[in-house]
């Protein structure tokens, strides 16, 4: 065992894992794990407070335009080996019932759940872990097969709302209690609760809750009334023209953006389609700040891979044009506008 591997200090660990990501040492990775475990480091330590932030931290440098998408997609396979590594050399027995783990439909960021799983395995529960983009139908199908005494739902973007409130209803119909986590949900669980579900800001919150029936089931009723005047389902039935018709402008008005290459124009269509999608969620939930930190967030990836902020101003006043007759979406694609520097707008 080399001395990097026998700390305990996890603060030193952390710096040296990062470093093994960095290099997509996945061997150095996974020895350092087992060293700290060797070294009486608890499980449930190495994967909260070593797995998890370097996970966090893999993210904000894509998103700093430090790594690619495939070296962060080498470093997250990395840290899934190390879970995995980790759960075998512990070998937790269940002496719990059967809660079962899963991402929501077109979910696909599985890491966060999968270290939710292995706590709770941890902390004696039975658990399947479905993994990443869970259909609905195929979720009911299995609780109806196999006894739960709960699910856990994870969503990392608050644009996969609308499903994540069907997935739920579909849960509860089924008479399992559902608790949920993720960003998607907010980061005080703001959206959870306008869905009416219990959340869990991390996982020894969401064990906790999962011991405690009564409050897994006494979520207060979701907050969603305002569904009834449809604007919610016309602002999706009109999504794809809307991204058409947003590409057609964004051409006539940026003659660049006529010569894009094939990826580059994916790439628009695709920012195009994610407005859309934020703006949708944010109506469904009735909170424009959900959309608000949405153009915050994406200006700022687009500005650290040197794309002018003022790029995401033209498609969101063309959405306000094209929405002037959807209140709520007007007003979010308003304060939209308004959160952008100055300088863009």
């Amino acid at each position: 065992m080399t001395a990097a591997t026998a700390t305990t200090d996890l603060g030193e660990a952390y710096s040296g894992y990062l470093d093994h990501l960095a290099d997509a040492d996945e061997y150095a990775a996974t020895d350092l794990a087992i060293g700290l475990l060797d070294a009486g480091v608890p499980a449930e330590r190495v994967l909260l407070d070593l797995v998890a932030p370097a996970q966090a931290e893999v993210g904000e440098r894509w998103a700093r335009n430090e790594w690619s998408v495939a070296q962060e997609h080498a470093a997250t396979h990395i840290s899934e080996q190390v879970v995995a590594a980790v759960s075998a050399h512990v070998k937790a027995r269940p002496t719990g019932g059967r809660v079962v783990v899963a991402c929501m439909d077109g979910e696909w960021h599985a890491l966060p759940p999968r270290l939710v799983a292995e706590v709770l395995r941890l902390r004696g529960w039975q658990v399947t872990f479905l993994g990443a983009s869970v259909p609905a139908a195929h979720l009911v199908s299995y609780l109806h097969r196999y006894d739960a005494h709960a699910v856990a739902l994870a969503c990392a973007l608050p644009m996969r709302l609308p499903y994540a409130h069907r997935m739920i209803e579909a849960c509860r119909r089924s008479d399992v209690p559902v608790v949920v986590g993720g960003r998607g949900f907010g980061t005080d669980g703001r959206w959870a609760r306008r869905l009416g579900v219990a959340w869990a800001p991390d996982a020894p919150s969401a064990a906790e809750l999962i011991t405690d029936e009564r409050a897994l089931r006494g979520a207060a009723p979701a907050q969603l009334a305002h569904l009834a005047d449809d604007e919610y389902a016309s602002l999706v039935r009109r999504r794809g023209e809307l991204i058409d018709s947003a590409l057609a402008e964004l051409r006539e008005r940026v003659p660049a953006a006529r010569a894009y290459t094939a990826a580059q124009l994916d790439a628009t269509v695709s920012d195009l389609g994610h407005i859309v999608d934020f703006l949708a969620a944010a109506v469904y939930v009735d909170d424009p700040t959900l959309f608000t930190e949405f153009v915050e967030w994406l200006s700022g990836i687009l500005g650290s891979r040197g794309v002018p902020t003022g790029a995401v101003v033209l498609p969101l006043e063309h959405y306000a044009a094209a929405l002037r007759d959807f209140p709520r979406a007007a007003r979010a694609l308003a304060l939209g506008c308004a959160a952008l520097p100055a300088t863009a707008r």
